[in-house]
């Protein structure tokens, strides 16, 4: 169910606690010199629709909130961001009007990292309010985290930016947004941990190039692969959330 071609009286019809409210958050940055702005949103979006597609009945689908907590990237340009307070506020407000409306269950399908923060604000702030409903969220990656591992070639088994994985999946999604003439080894870059301790670093100090890891080794077969295995854990994900019990 997708909640933007429906009327509303076939919404007003919607078992409010067997469905799971999806609300994808992403974001509009720069990826490098070989990925499009809109990675993130591209890649989280065709992820929920695809776990919507597998769960008509029980997964209701909201349209993907384009609008990123992206501040670590603005100054490599070419990015949209909104403020952290703006950023939590907005996540609230969308995810209110259907818990207002009775729904149940309500998950964030994050594609951006610097999402993840705000996000577990936002759902903090929204337990107190309606405390008798299962509010969850993660990045996609986070859930499906084997899945990307055991699905990359270069050292970094996880996801970065515009990285071996991430490349893979638009080249997969979207080739012909890939400008293949500027992929390339990353290098070297800085980490945001350092003995436990959480360093904050932008993009900028932390990779010249705007872009992690290797996008050198990515492949369409890759994404297409990873896809599939990220969609499938997903999947695993909303039938949890859909059995959990609610408690008052």
């Amino acid at each position: 169910m997708k909640f933007h071609e429906m009327t509303s009286g076939a919404l007003a019809d919607v078992d409010r606690d067997q469905t799971l409210v999806m609300l994808p958050i992403a974001a509009v940055e720069q990826h490098g010199p070989h990925l499009p702005t809109g990675t993130d949103l591209f890649i989280c979006s065709a992820v929920a629709e695809a776990v919507e597609q597998a769960h008509p009945e029980s997964v209701l689908l909201l349209p993907t909130y384009w609008l990123g907590a992206s501040a670590h990237h603005l100054r490599l340009g070419a990015t949209m961001s909104a403020e952290l307070d703006t950023y939590i506020a907005t996540l609230c407000e969308m995810a209110r009007q259907p818990l207002k409306e009775g729904f149940k269950r309500l998950t964030f399908l994050n594609g951006h990292g610097g999402n993840v923060d705000p996000m577990k604000v936002a759902l903090r702030n929204l337990q107190v309010e309606f405390p008798d409903t299962i509010l969850s969220g993660a990045a996609y990656w986070s859930i499906a985290e084997e899945v990307i591992a055991s699905g990359l070639e270069g050292e970094d088994k996880f996801v970065g930016h515009a990285c071996e994985f991430e490349t893979s999946m638009i080249q997969h999604l979207r080739p012909e947004l890939v400008d293949e003439g500027k992929r390339a080894n990353a290098g070297p870059w800085l980490p945001d941990v350092e003995e436990g301790l959480f360093v904050s670093r932008d993009m900028k100090q932390r990779t010249q190039a705007g872009c992690t890891g290797r996008p050198d080794l990515a492949t369409a077969e890759k994404g297409a692969a990873l896809f599939e295995g990220i969609v499938d854990r997903v999947g695993v994900a909303v039938r949890a959330m859909l059995a959990e019990q609610i408690l008052e």
